[in-house]
């Protein structure tokens, strides 16, 4: 990576500089980090094992699983290893591609959500068309271009990130690289590149907050017509993805869509949707979803009926 700067290395202060605290967020962040792998990755194995999990938003829930834990994986483990060390050092290029790997697969489940609330969408106000609309030649091209939107996002917030200078102090009041910790660093008037991010992540963030929460206001009016059973599974769903969605753009638009400032709660909300939605989001979809319960108690099932046979 070019370096536009005299800059090879950051310091990251991280949450805190406690020694005891320091054990505390091993402890805490390393259970949330295993929990969120582990239930995302059982999401991932039950929906590719089910032939019950064959439809549409099981497709999306799957890729929204495989998002959350790289999403994870992008801060958690630096995080943790960081707890136990005196001296938290980052090389500049491992910076950028922290940089890109959070935006990357931070997009990926922006675009992924809005995916899922297309399909309530067309599920529930066009149940007639739903099958031709949503086919999966249909469903395949819009994980593609998922994939490329978050791809063009990153990328352009890498190149962001690449023209800032650094030549003075090192020290990054933050657990991972991101271009808000980076701009405070900057020798250089950072206020067009700020610009740039407002428009570029906080545009982002809140016209899909925006777009997804009209949607469910559209389904959630449409479940008029609807038998009372219906209404009932269609509002259970929807509130899943409601919850979903609130719990990670809220935190997302708090902080991209501000002027260059930082403020000390800014660290925990980063976590929140960094750390806290990728393991609540297992959570969620499997303790309000009877259909992802039923077939992991399955899958469990067999797994032990083999195990017993051998």
């Amino acid at each position: 990576m070019q370096q536009n700067n005299r800059t090879t290395e950051f310091i990251l202060l991280g949450l805190t500089q406690d020694p005891m605290k320091k054990k505390m967020v091993f402890v805490i962040f390393f259970i949330f980090y295993l929990g969120t792998v582990v239930g995302n990755l059982l999401i991932i194995v039950t929906i590719k094992s089910s032939r019950t999990l064959g439809s549409p938003m099981y497709y999306f829930l799957f890729y929204l699983s495989l998002a959350d834990s790289c999403f994870s994986t992008s801060t958690a483990p630096r995080l943790i290893v960081d707890s136990l060390s005196a001296k938290n050092i980052i090389t500049y290029n491992e910076c950028m591609t922290q940089v890109f790997a959070l935006h990357f697969f931070g997009c990926m489940e922006v675009l992924v959500l809005i995916l899922m609330a297309f399909d309530r969408y067309v599920a529930i106000c066009k149940p007639l068309h739903y099958p031709t609309i949503m086919s999966w030649r249909v469903c395949t091209i819009l994980i593609v271009l998922a994939w490329i939107g978050s791809f063009i996002h990153s990328t352009a917030q890498i190149i962001l990130a690449l023209r800032l200078p650094f030549c003075g102090p090192n020290l990054i009041d933050h657990y991972c690289c991101d271009l808000q910790p980076l701009l405070k660093l900057a020798c250089m008037d950072t206020f067009v590149i700020n610009l740039l991010l407002v428009s570029n992540s906080g545009g982002i963030s809140s016209s899909s907050f925006v777009i997804l929460m009209i949607s469910y206001i559209v389904i959630l009016h449409s479940l008029r017509n609807h038998s009372a059973e219906g209404r009932k599974k269609a509002l259970s769903t929807c509130t899943t993805h409601i919850i979903v969605v609130i719990i990670f753009f809220g935190p997302c638009i708090f902080i991209y869509t501000r002027p260059p400032t930082t403020y000390p709660m800014d660290k925990m909300v980063t976590v929140f949707y960094t750390i806290g939605t990728p393991f609540l989001n297992p959570l969620i979809y499997t303790l309000r979803n009877a259909e992802v319960k039923n077939a992991m108690r399955k899958l469990w099932h067999i797994n032990i009926t083999s195990e017993s046979r051998r």
